[in-house]
């Protein structure tokens, strides 16, 4: 079927984001086209199959909440679901929705360049197809872009290399064979156990340990999963009060207003729940450092049970951040794994990485013979996908160039200089420090509902104004201050990419509070956008309202 050129709207991505996207604007009577790098729907869970993937909130949460039918009808088998249970039911969302109609697959977006006399972007791609739209949305994904560094001898290794973004789909036997993996973060501590239990010998290669919290994962019973249908509603309804966009709120009570005894229960019951959560335990806990201190002890305690050789367990303690600044990870035995006879931890800060070689890896100490590596090296997040793409806005100026010093926008929707563009759990926004389902549809539903403003009143255009983006930056970094979060060189710092700017990226005030600031912008006309008339007029404010 052709697609046509001109559209309402394009969505670059068919992730979670751009999935929901394509149903709200078609929905809403909007013409939309959507690009997709990948072969198909699905985003980060179609592209990482990295043996242990799974998600570290529960499946029940990460999960669409547009539709009741849809809640009602998906059977979920486990707590928190595994990439190839994610990846089968965004397939089936997108089937019953007949989203793939909207979407060329296999296709980049190159380029996407403001018109500014025509108010329109134009959008080409690889496949040499150039479409214009009204508005553009990019539903990137905000761990999309893989990071693989440069290590010296990278390219000459003879064996197998992976990295687990790009995980070959057919799957990999690592029976019998000698493999490395680079890195420790998530994609690491989850693909670690899954590894060794296949591998003659895995020896990890770490350069910063990290916090983990086991899965407690079980099977769905249907007792359980008739219970949690029931009460979706007030689940959903609980998940948008909340901090991370999951139905749990923190203690009442400051880690440290209580007593010990109180304390540890707190902690013991977030460990056994399992997942991301611990880190919200108290709430307190990420900007207090005394608070702080007493989940470190806790889960430095668990650590050391889990791992036998006690110099090996001091290894993989973190000592360079306060815990929950870096994602903590959720895990399926990935301390214990260090206790196998066929797990070397190698600590690269006691013995950098120097080279790969033909055969293996050297590090200042020695060298390892390897059949393969695995590249666990994660993303350039939040802005890596959208750098891959020449962007332009107003002046032919470049989202690059406007973000040479660290992202810019307002509400992490809209950038100065770049009307109708709009940008979904992308930096500027709580993004991956919440349910990044409910996100994007929250995202979606605010773009969706301006359009109809715009088209209702007359206006073309709508664009970030500079100083409401500013302010907004501001916040931003004001809020981050207030918390321990600067402390770590994480990701969310953009600390893992050499020479991105040192800047933390996401809205630290909670889901609930960012929902509140941006309805209450809609709610005043837009406050902090100027609203473009068709001869690309801006409206005027109140002080030239009054005086005419």
């Amino acid at each position: 079927m052709t697609q046509p050129a001109n559209v309402d709207v394009v969505v670059v991505g068919a992730g979670v984001a751009g999935m929901y996207a394509v149903h709200r604007f078609r929905r809403d009577g909007l013409t939309v086209r959507g690009f997709e790098a990948g072969a198909d729907v699905g985003g980060t869970w179609f592209f990482n199959r990295y043996p242990g993937a799974r998600c570290d909130v529960e499946s029940v949460d990460y999960s669409f909440s547009f539709s009741d039918e849809l809640q009602q009808e998906w059977d979920w088998s486990e707590k928190y679901a595994t990439q190839p249970e994610i990846l089968s039911y965004l397939n089936h969302v997108a089937d019953r929705f007949d989203l793939r109609s909207a979407f060329t697959f296999d296709t980049r977006v190159e380029s996407a360049i403001f018109d500014e006399d025509a108010v329109e972007w134009v959008v080409r791609t690889d496949a040499g197809e150039c479409v214009r739209a009204r508005y553009c949305v990019f539903a990137t994904g905000s761990l999309s872009a893989a990071n693989t560094p440069d290590i010296p001898g990278r390219d000459r290794f003879a064996g197998r290399v992976l990295h687990t973004a790009a995980w070959p789909h057919d799957g990999v036997d690592f029976t019998g064979m000698r493999v490395g993996v680079i890195g420790t973060g998530s994609s690491g501590i989850q693909s670690i156990p899954m590894i060794a239990q296949q591998a003659e010998h895995l020896t990890v290669f770490q350069r910063t340990a990290n916090y983990s919290v086991p899965a407690g994962n079980a099977p769905m019973t249907d007792e359980h999963r008739d219970e949690q249908k029931a009460e979706y509603a007030e689940r959903r309804r609980l998940s948008r009060l909340s901090g991370g966009g999951s139905p749990f709120q923190p203690h009442p009570h400051r880690a440290l207003e209580v007593g010990e005894e109180e304390r540890r229960r707190a902690y013991e019951e977030r460990w056994n729940m399992g997942g991301v959560l611990f880190a919200k335990t108290f709430p307190d806990q990420t900007s207090d450092p005394a608070a702080n201190d007493t989940a470190r002890i806790f889960v430095e305690e668990k650590i050391r049970s889990m791992v036998a050789d006690p110099v090996i367990a001091d290894r993989l303690i973190p000592k360079d951040h306060p815990i929950g600044t870096k994602r903590i990870v959720t895990d399926s035995g990935y301390f214990p794994t260090f206790n196998r006879d066929n797990v070397t931890l190698v600590d690269l800060r006691e013995t950098p990485l120097h080279e790969v070689t033909e055969s293996g890896i050297r590090t200042t100490g020695e060298h390892y013979d390897l059949d393969a590596i695995v590249f666990a090296t994660g993303f350039d997040a939040l802005t890596g996908s959208l750098d891959r793409i020449d962007i332009r806005g107003r002046a032919d100026r470049t989202l690059r160039e406007h973000w040479r010093g660290g992202p810019r926008t307002y509400l992490g929707l809209g950038v100065d200089g770049f009307p109708n563009l709009f940008l979904v759990t992308g930096p500027g926004s709580p993004s991956v420090l919440a349910n990044m389902i409910l996100g994007a549809e929250d995202h979606v539903d605010w773009i969706a509902d301006a359009i109809g403003y715009l088209d209702r009143h007359g206006y073309r255009g709508l664009e970030a104004r500079t100083d409401a983006v500013e302010r907004w930056q501001a916040e931003l970094a004001e809020r981050a201050d207030r918390t321990l979060f600067p402390r770590a060189n994480s990701w969310y710092m953009g600390a893992n990419i050499p020479g991105k700017p040192r800047v933390f990226m996401l809205f630290l005030g909670g889901f609930a509070t960012y929902r509140e600031i941006c309805a209450q912008v809609a709610e005043s006309d837009y406050d902090g956008f100027e609203l473009v008339d068709a001869v690309r007029r801006p409206r005027p404010d109140a002080a030239e309202v009054m005086a005419e």
